[in-house]
């Protein structure tokens, strides 16, 4: 009774959230020009696994919990560069390998009853020093961000080595230390260039311990972080509300408590062109990324909205993002590099760029560092082309001419949207007829996907990465041997491929280690070559992010990454 009572509140919850032409914003004015109020709405195509910190794979989650959780550090979500958040301030050694982190006074957490009397608590160092020890802590099912760490901050590889034998050492990670109240202090391994990037990600987000004695694994879907926003409501597959955090820390230039916004909704609408319809009727305030089969209606080929569209704000950018499909080097099929080179010559990605994608995504010819990444020169890098006398040489090679005797092949995709699948069925037609072999293409759910590419039980899958942060080494970091465990029925989150090769793991090692960028960007193009001299990977394509906003928002800027902070978008009264 009382199951049906609560989701009789949520069906109103839901259809009170109508659309723009039925609500009326109460914007309350504030300082500087800005106003306070309105329920920011967007949609997801998929659901969420996990919004556990540690156990973040997909960007929905990623998205939520931006809003719910900090970090010692975060990106600017204009420029990228690390800005401080909850370190007010931190110093570096001369040796580069001690960061001390001076912590802001006056943080709380959310109220929450897993606090006293429900009453959020301030933040402290010691709670930095729990999270860091808990990404250390051995547990591959529930614990994605160790590599973050792994072989970087001091200790941490022994405490992960010790906790997997339940031996739990009572100072925690060696090197990450509690000097005061409100000071950390994290030392290093050695000398590490981007260190301060890998800390503003979401395994770097800091929670209460009392949260996680509380809730343990349900943390997934119970959040309590120091974020703009909290959680208030989630249905699955449904909707998750995120109302406004009364008490955040953060002040605008003009003296204004953020955020302006009083809440975020974020729908869960699988199909695109259902997504669009919603936003166009003033249902939700941003759509990102447009149906393929729509774009020639929404603009024409030199970004110009069509009248229809003309009220809307247009946004778009090259992204900090490759999509690939990946090859399972440890399987009984892409264990053959002759093959996987058959495969990655054997497709026009011109031709989907133009055709298939109409010019949302430009071709991967060069290597899996994204164009536009950091200072980095992708171009320098020489990719794969399209050449069917090469493709078919090579499947020759490997024993298979002209496809004969070629094994049953499965591309796993992840359902949600209809790009993936509208992208996998214009690759596979085109390899299937430069190589004379079948392709059986396989959707299924998110979670799904994951554990079979995680676990090694499928060879041939579609993926893709969006920087978590503006270097090539987020990118070329997929493809260290150090990911790779022993077993192959263990997890790998990161290196899904299982590639080893030590001459890319000493081009990837000395390159971290090099301080000077432009020295660094040179040994990056060495192993970004390497990944592609091995084939370790098919790259499809670079994204090209589209989004369109509603009239009346502000402050709402994209960026390569997609990250979004909706602690300053503020809503303008809309004109009648």
């Amino acid at each position: 009774m009382h199951r049906l009572i609560i989701l009789f509140f949520i069906s109103i919850f839901i259809l009170s959230c109508g659309s723009q032409k039925e609500r009326e914003f109460k914007l309350r004015p504030a300082k500087g020009g800005k106003y306070y109020g309105g329920t920011f709405r967007y949609n997801e195509e998929e659901y969420f696994k996990s919004l556990y910190p540690l156990n973040i794979t997909e960007v929905t989650a990623h998205r939520l919990l931006e809003q719910i959780y900090e970090g010692l550090v975060t990106f600017d979500d204009s420029t990228l560069a690390v800005i401080p958040a909850l370190a007010e301030r931190w110093t570096i050694d001369e040796s580069k390998k001690i960061y001390t982190f001076y912590l802001r006074k006056g943080v709380f957490y959310h109220d929450d009853p897993c606090f006293p009397n429900g009453k959020g608590r301030e933040l402290n160092a010691q709670d930095v020093k729990f999270c860091f020890d808990r990404l250390c802590y051995h547990n591959p099912a529930d614990n994605q961000g160790f590599w973050i760490f792994k072989d970087v901050v001091k200790g941490a590889s022994e405490y992960d080595s010790l906790t997997s034998k339940n031996i739990i050492p009572a100072t925690g990670v060696s090197g990450v230390r509690v000097l005061n109240d409100s000071t950390v202090e994290v030392e290093l391994e050695k000398p590490y260039a981007v260190f301060l990037a890998r800390l503003a990600l979401i395994f770097g987000k800091i929670y209460p311990r009392e949260a996680f004695d509380k809730y343990g694994a349900d943390m997934r879907e119970h959040c309590v972080g120091t974020g703009p926003f909290y959680l208030k409501i989630n249905q699955d597959n449904q909707i998750s509300y995120l109302a406004r955090n009364p008490n955040y820390w953060k002040k605008d230039e003009f003296g204004n408590q953020l955020p302006y916004l009083d809440a975020i909704r974020v729908s869960y609408i699988k199909e695109k062109k259902n997504e669009l319809l919603e936003f166009k009727k003033g249902n939700s305030d941003l759509v990102y990324k447009f149906p393929l089969e729509m774009i020639e209606e929404i603009m024409d080929n030199k970004h110009n909205l069509k009248p229809e569209y003309q009220k809307f704000q247009l946004q778009f950018m090259p992204t900090m993002s490759l999509q690939y499909y990946g090859f399972q080097h440890q399987g009984k099929i892409f264990n053959n590099i002759n093959v996987r080179k058959a495969f990655c010559y054997a497709y026009d990605r011109e031709k989907l760029c133009e055709y298939t994608l109409k010019g949302s995504g430009f071709p991967a010819i060069y290597g899996v560092v994204p164009p536009g990444t950091g200072t980095y020169d992708s171009k320098q890098v020489k990719g794969f082309n399209f050449d069917p006398a090469k493709a078919q040489t090579y499947l020759a090679k490997a024993g298979f001419p002209k496809g004969k005797g070629f094994p049953k092949l499965t591309l796993e995709l992840n359902s949600g949207g209809s790009r993936n699948s509208q992208v996998a069925e214009a690759i596979k037609k085109m390899i299937e007829e430069t190589l004379g072999i079948e392709i059986e293409l396989l959707m299924v759910p998110w979670a799904q996907h994951t554990e079979t590419v995680e676990t090694a039980k499928t060879d041939f899958y579609r993926l893709g990465w969006i920087a978590d942060y503006p270097d090539a080494e987020n990118f070329l970091n997929l493809f260290h041997s150090k990911y790779v465990p022993d077993d192959i029925n263990q997890k790998t989150y990161i290196n899904s491929f299982r590639y080893k090769n030590k001459a890319f793991d000493m081009l990837f090692d000395n390159a971290i280690a090099t301080v000077d960028e432009k020295e660094r960007n040179i040994l990056y193009a060495k192993a970004d070559q390497q990944v592609i001299e091995d084939a370790v990977v098919l790259p499809n394509y670079y994204d090209i992010d589209f989004r369109l906003l509603q009239p009346y928002v502000r402050d709402c800027p994209q960026n390569a990454m997609e990250q979004r902070d909706f602690s300053e978008v503020y809503f303008v009264p809309r004109k009648k």
